[in-house]
């Protein structure tokens, strides 16, 4: 058994909703005056749910003019555009390490730039919410996440291909659920 400090998942915290609260707010200073709206999504916007210890954060934009002004914005604090990943209609964005900011540099985030019409943003919002609302779901995804990360010997590339691969269905089934619930 590995030791605590190199487990893939971490038992949760509440600071997770602390720092999301931290970079958002440092994220919105480069980004004043324009139309959008942050949310706090992934396993750590899940109260009690253990996690990899990484915000998950996306950005939401309803008309294609904001997605450049956007990008810009992020582009002056310290980001690079880094293409959607695989992923339609989800940009990603990453540290270029040039703009140094404390919190930035040290909270471990992803940042997605999403349409409010994007599959993956609905995605993560409707598991999301599920999760939140639904005891049974949370515990069920979190005993996956703790197998598969024993299964992956705690190595984030391989639990990334096996959650890839086997809770995606999961997923799918949860979301269907709380479309169901709306």
């Amino acid at each position: 058994m590995s030791h605590s400090k190199n487990m893939l998942i971490k038992k949760y915290t509440a600071d997770w909703i602390t720092n999301f609260t931290h970079l958002k707010n440092e994220i919105e200073k480069g980004l004043s005056g324009l139309a959008y709206q942050i949310e706090h999504v992934g396993s750590t916007s899940v109260p009690n749910l253990d996690a990899k210890d990484i915000i998950d954060m996306d950005i939401i934009y309803e008309c294609e003019s904001e997605f450049e002004k956007i990008k810009s914005g992020l582009l002056k604090i310290g980001y690079y555009h880094n293409g959607n990943q695989g992923i339609e209609q989800r940009e990603v964005f990453k540290r270029n390490g040039a703009f140094k900011n404390e919190v930035l540099d040290t909270i471990i985030h992803h940042l997605y730039l999403c349409p409010t019409n994007s599959k993956a943003l609905e995605r993560h919002i409707l598991s999301r919410n599920y999760l939140r609302k639904n005891e049974w779901a949370r515990l069920k995804y979190q005993k996956m996440k703790y197998e598969l990360a024993e299964k992956a010997n705690q190595n984030k590339t391989i639990y990334a291909e096996l959650k890839e691969r086997y809770v995606n269905e999961f997923i799918d089934l949860i979301i269907e659920k709380e479309k169901n619930n709306l």
